[in-house]
């Protein structure tokens, strides 16, 4: 096979099929089912009828954060800052769109009354003072952040369902999506079928939406996300592996966060930060199966679940997905994946 670039990760997507909005119940979305030998179109609460009594599903657990604020310059001047992660107590690193760059020193007053010293620079985020503790302000005051493709601001509903049932620890400036489609129900549903349930931390950060710009892929720079594995996720895998089943990522960002931290004896306990970058020929030591969302155009994501599962797989899939008139994205429908393990 020729070195793949950027143009094998594109496809025409109809603006219609990007869901902009939740279905009345979680569990009502479809489920393409791409992990046989032929595409079944399904429903989420089928999964459990995939999973088999010994798998072990791995749920992210993040939480998005209220990331979005509004304000203006000191001096005048709009601007929006797009929180990406807490640094410590009280500073945070944040997107901001300006009319002109700022300088470090100068202040901005969000949401009418937090006054924001600008530390500095890092990349592409600005080094930001609050007022007081960081994830107490932004919660406070902020908004929820939905994706660049939903073309409305958050509303009331959103609070609940851009976030999973099982959300606990804040952080995510984006919702590990391939969550949202479980409610308790399906999830006891699975738990019955004895498959048991643990979870790893990832907090998603705002470059899952960027595009790769490069042609050659090697050259691609990927963000950073910060990721926890608990001695219990640790154990469980260990002790999946052990008795022959299944170890099933919910999302792409559980997967990335398992496959960061694996070893030659399982998964590394702990905190870490991953920039890892998976495309058609990564290795995969951790992850079986995958349930995950649809992904954006020559996304990081689209990438990943075509070494995943295959690049001719995918592509096929997804031009079913779209003929078939599946919702993408987001609030989108799901799909079912299991590892290619041969060319």
């Amino acid at each position: 096979m020729n070195a793949l670039t950027l143009a094998d990760f594109d496809y025409a997507l109809p603006q219609r099929l990007i869901a902009q909005a939740p279905l009345s119940q979680r569990s009502a979305s479809r489920l393409l089912n791409a992990g046989g030998k032929s595409l079944l179109d399904q429903r989420i609460t089928d999964l459990p009828s995939l999973l088999k009594s010994g798998d072990l599903l791995v749920l992210n657990d993040s939480r998005v954060m209220h990331a979005r604020l509004q304000g203006a310059k000191a001096t005048g001047g709009q601007v929006e800052v797009l929180v990406e992660r807490i640094v410590s107590g009280n500073e945070v690193l944040a997107q901001v769109r300006a009319s002109k760059s700022l300088k470090t020193g100068s202040r901005l007053i969000l949401e009418g009354l937090l006054d924001v010293e600008v530390l500095g620079r890092e990349g592409e985020f600005y080094h930001l003072r609050l007022p007081g503790d960081a994830l107490e302000t932004i919660e406070a005051h902020g908004r929820l952040p939905l994706p660049p493709y939903i073309a409305r601001a958050a509303v009331a509903p959103d609070e609940t369902r851009y976030q999973t049932v099982y959300a606990r620890e804040t952080g995510s400036v984006a919702a590990p999506t391939a969550g949202l489609h479980f409610d308790e129900d399906l999830l006891a549903k699975v738990r019955a079928h004895g498959v048991a349930i643990v979870y790893v931390t990832l907090h998603v950060g705002a470059g899952t939406f960027q595009p790769v710009r490069t042609q050659t892929l090697a050259e691609h720079h990927m963000h950073t996300e910060r990721y926890i594995i608990s001695s219990a996720t640790a154990e469980a895998i260990a002790a999946t592996k052990a008795r022959g089943g299944r170890v099933i990522a919910v999302g792409t960002t559980s997967l990335r966060a398992l496959e960061s931290a694996a070893t030659d004896n399982g998964v590394k306990v702990g905190a870490g930060e991953t920039a890892i970058f998976i495309t058609p020929g990564f290795e995969f030591q951790v992850v079986d199966a995958l349930l995950t969302n649809f992904h954006l155009p020559k996304s990081t994501l689209l990438m990943l679940v075509s070494a995943f599962a295959g690049v001719k797989e995918i592509r096929t899939a997804y031009r079913h997905a779209i003929e078939q008139g599946y919702r993408f994205f987001s609030y989108g429908d799901a799909m079912w994946l299991t590892r290619k393990t041969s060319p």
